[in-house]
């Protein structure tokens, strides 16, 4: 059926018996399959008549998107950030997107997606000062950092302070914290045997090391970083 939604959708004539010629079953199947399409919600037209055809609404695609789990939970952090952020722009229906991700979720698995934006924070705009020297990380270390998070997992990275200079730690990343548009990794530094911020576009390599760590309350972190709202 997705290829003949693919095909209804470019060709601007088809009968059903060229169709069903094409795709080598009977006609009988192929009404079968136009009737189920339209069941799923598809815009099928058919033209009545001697010379008749059928066709898919050119505008026809949205909500044809099969998301993991995975990016399924990357966009619901995503909205929640928007939300949080209290931009007037594109936020109209980020409602109903989020409502209907939520609820393709079993319940362990929303409790679970809760958490995670717990842990996300929402702090003041950076300086134009600190935004004039921002760099995006390299892809393979905010994947590394992104997924350390979500499953509460040590991390072993090398880490270049403003000053130049550069150290290897191994951090805990309980929080993030954007101060727009700066994310920043709130840990426990190993090396300090402390709470630390680090900048995420200092972060100049990150390897996972298997370890799991127990999540410590954002009342452990410095003043500065529970000044920043939580998501409720």
């Amino acid at each position: 059926m997705d290829l003949l939604a693919a095909q209804l959708k470019q060709d601007v004539h088809c009968t059903v018996a060229d169709l069903a010629r094409q795709h080598g079953v009977s006609v009988r199947t192929i009404t079968r399959d136009l009737a189920l399409m339209r069941e799923q919600g598809m815009q099928i037209d058919a033209d009545r008549g001697r010379g008749g055809g059928v066709r898919l609404d050119q505008r026809w695609g949205v909500g044809r998107m099969n998301l993991s789990y995975a990016e399924a939970v990357d966009l619901l952090i995503s909205i929640a950030v928007a939300e949080r952020m209290n931009s007037p722009i594109f936020l109209a229906n980020l409602g109903s997107v989020k409502r209907q991700l939520e609820a393709s979720f079993a319940p362990a698995k929303r409790d679970k997606i809760n958490r995670l934006k717990s842990r996300i924070l929402i702090g003041v705009t950076a300086s134009i000062y600190v935004q004039s020297g921002v760099t995006a990380p390299p892809k393979r270390i905010s994947q590394t950092l992104h997924q350390a998070f979500v499953d509460q997992e040590n991390l072993t990275i090398r880490y270049q302070r403003e000053d130049g200079r550069q150290s290897t730690r191994q951090i805990a990343p309980h929080y993030l914290l954007l101060k727009y548009p700066v994310w920043y990794v709130v840990a426990f530094d190993a090396l300090t045997d402390g709470p630390r911020t680090f900048r995420c576009d200092r972060i100049l390599s990150a390897q996972r090391d298997g370890t799991p760590f127990k999540l410590m309350p954002i009342t452990s972190f410095q003043p500065s970083v529970m000044s920043s709202d939580l998501f409720r």
